[in-house]
This record gives C-alpha cells, sequence and structure tokens, in this order.
C-alpha cells in the first residue's frame, strides 16, 4: 500500500531526528531506521495494529517513546503523526478533519541517511 505523511507529522520525524542526533550522535539515524521499519510494517498489512480512534491506528515504535498515528485516506495510508509519548495526547486530531489530501503534490523528504516518499517502499527495502 501507498503512504504519505501529513506534512506536520513529517515535520514531527525530522524534529525528533534532530534532536536525538544532537543528544548523540547516531542515534537520530538510529531513530529513522526503527520509523522506517515501522512504516514498511503499515504498508504491508495495515490492519494489523489495534484501533487507537474511531479513525486511526496506532503502531509504536521500537527502542524510542514514540508511535506512528495513521488512518486509510484516499486508498493510502496516510501518517497523521509521529507522536512522542509524553505529549498530549489527541494534540494531532484537527488533521483528521481535512476532507481531501493537505497536499497537491506527493510529499518526499530525507531523513538522516533514509529517504521517506509516498511510493510504496515495501517492494524495495
Amino acid at each position: 500500500m501507498k503512504f504519505r505523511f501529513h506534512p506536520l507529522a513529517r515535520a514531527e520525524l525530522v524534529h525528533a531526528v534532530e534532536h536525538y542526533e544532537e543528544c548523540e550522535p547516531g542515534l537520530g539515524l538510529a531513530f529513522t531506521e526503527e520509523v522506517h521499519a515501522a512504516v514498511i510494517r503499515l504498508t504491508r498489512n495495515p490492519e494489523a495494529w489495534s484501533p487507537f480512534t474511531t479513525r486511526t491506528r496506532r503502531c509504536f515504535i521500537k527502542r524510542f517513546p514514540f508511535s506512528i498515528i495513521y488512518h486509510i485516506k484516499f486508498g493510502y495510508l496516510e501518517i497523521v503523526a509521529v507522536a512522542n509519548s509524553h505529549r498530549r495526547p489527541g494534540y494531532w486530531i484537527d488533521r483528521l478533519s481535512e476532507n481531501k489530501a493537505p497536499y497537491e503534490t506527493e510529499p518526499s523528504g530525507t531523513t538522516g541517511r533514509k529517504t521517506f516518499t509516498s511510493r510504496n517502499e515495501a517492494g524495495q527495502p
């Protein structure tokens, strides 16, 4: 399944990578790799995780206090938040109220050495 990061979720990811890299060189890359692995698992079987809210599911990131909040939207998996477990619960809920995709073009970006794109990377690890 194809996936997209909501622009604010992508910003959260970049911020977390930068924070971890400042704390310890290489830790940002380790976080990126864990997120990447989780996204691959989600694209392969998006319904494997329990419902979190009525419209979302949550996948915990291994080794880090973060989770990926996502839902299926317009035939693709949309990552709504890369949520730190210490933040106020539900801060991202307004991101679900948009009736159409929040961007015209397919977002792509680089965090650390891994690149996340909206194309399905499950077949190309």
